[in-house]
């Protein structure tokens, strides 16, 4: 039975790893679960893992609140102590987070193959720590699942045929999350029910990303488009811890309430709810087309390049001008049908299979 180390550390690769977690006991897998500690979030709680039906993490690391290179650097040194001592066959990582990049390190350095489930993703913006994080995963890693097409393109173009490693064309494992988790999400969304919202009365926004945060003209111009957009109907704000600190540092002043971080079912009933998606957020892009609903990226790029070949997804930057016209202009429209862009919802026994043998 090959044994499976799984590298998770952020709110998104929970829920990644919770579309394949759930499915293992169908497969002849063992799998360790090892949180790095990345992202500390109350809503990561006992309950939480309860509720997604998966184990607990085996390993909590509790390694945050650094620099880049002090944190990754951490994660190398105690992962590869759990690897050490866990003999795993396979080193499973998701996505382009610091634990991302540490997971596949700490494996490959002594000589553990390397599984990456998000492979050959690209923004082309190097300025972009994740960027980095998903380029350097995607080089050593043995065995790269890629979401799209457009991802196994990336690959290819960057000369991945001619590596020692084996490309998948998987489907995306958030979609398989997003269908399964859907169907009961209502019965747990307990803050959402508190707030008394009804469906096409408010936009989900959400800003965390270290591009928009970090800069001051580019934080003011999207509040001010924020606020602009308050005025004509409801924004649902879930505040990121940095960006709650960075607006009250800086004097910025939001014209509405914001609400404290939400749990992934409570995200959920509001996607289901919203009138559009306002975020920088790359998960949330696609959880916005899953739901059936348009999005304005407050970025300047995406990874998710077919959301705006569909015109489903708008990239705005940080143009106050822009974020106002496109929420404007998406009002009233109504969500195209399409085929699935993300595959069929079981990647997570696609990923498994392979893994398996």
């Amino acid at each position: 039975m090959p044994k499976i180390l799984t590298i998770i550390g952020a709110r998104p690769q929970f829920i990644k790893a919770a579309a394949v977690s759930r499915r293992v006991k169908d497969f002849n897998i063992e799998e360790i679960l090892v949180h790095t500690g990345q992202h500390f979030d109350k809503n990561m709680s006992d309950i939480f893992f309860d509720e997604m039906e998966i184990p607990f993490p085996h390993y909590n690391l509790n390694i945050n609140s650094m620099s880049h290179g002090a944190m990754t650097g951490r994660m190398i040194e105690e992962i590869e102590k759990v690897i050490i001592a866990e003999k795993p066959d396979i080193l499973m990582v998701y996505g382009d987070t610091n634990s991302t990049i540490a997971g596949a390190l700490a494996a490959k350095k002594i000589m553990v193959k390397v599984a990456h489930v998000e492979a050959g993703l690209r923004s082309f913006n190097m300025a972009m720590p994740e960027e980095i994080n998903r380029i350097l995963t995607d080089r050593i890693s043995d065995y790269l699942f890629c979401p799209t097409q457009t991802a196994i393109n990336n690959l290819k173009l960057e000369g991945f045929d001619n590596f020692d490693n084996q490309i998948y064309h998987s489907g995306d494992v958030m979609y398989d999350a997003a269908l399964y988790y859907s169907n009961n999400s209502a019965g747990k969304a307990e803050w959402f029910h508190k707030q008394n919202l009804k469906p096409g009365e408010f936009v989900l926004c959400t800003v965390h990303r270290q591009e928009n945060t970090d800069s001051p003209n580019r934080l003011k111009s999207i509040v001010e488009a924020l606020n602009q957009v308050n005025d004509e109907l409801r924004v649902i704000l879930p505040l990121h811890p940095r960006t709650r600190k960075i607006l009250n540092e800086t004097g910025l002043k939001l014209g509405f309430e914001p609400v404290e971080p939400v749990g992934y079912f409570d995200m959920i009933e509001l996607l289901k709810n919203t009138s559009l998606v306002m975020t920088d957020s790359g998960g949330i892009q696609k959880e916005a087309y899953f739901f059936n609903k348009y999005c304005i990226t407050l970025r300047d790029e995406t990874e998710w390049i077919e959301l705006i070949n569909n015109k489903v997804n708008t990239l705005v930057g940080s143009n106050s001008e822009k974020i106002v016209n496109s929420f404007r202009n998406y009002m009233g429209q109504t969500f195209p049908k399409m085929n699935s862009l993300y595959g069929d919802g079981h990647s997570a026994d696609k990923i498994l299979s392979v893994l398996e043998k």
